[in-house]
């Protein structure tokens, strides 16, 4: 039972990390999947948000 309850705590702790990890790296849609030729000045109130 007590490893049992260790798995499960490292497993807490391990998600809590990478949300973490992740949530610092992951950039926006209009940042990460835009080139100089499809790039949009202002993306106004569409799907993705203001720029």
């Amino acid at each position: 039972m007590r490893s049992f309850i260790a798995a499960l705590a490292f497993a807490i702790v391990a998600a809590v990390g990478v949300a973490m990890v992740l949530n610092n790296i992951q950039q926006s849609s209009s940042v990460a999947f835009t080139t100089t030729g499809a790039r949009v000045s202002d993306p106004g109130h569409n799907l993705i948000g203001p720029g």
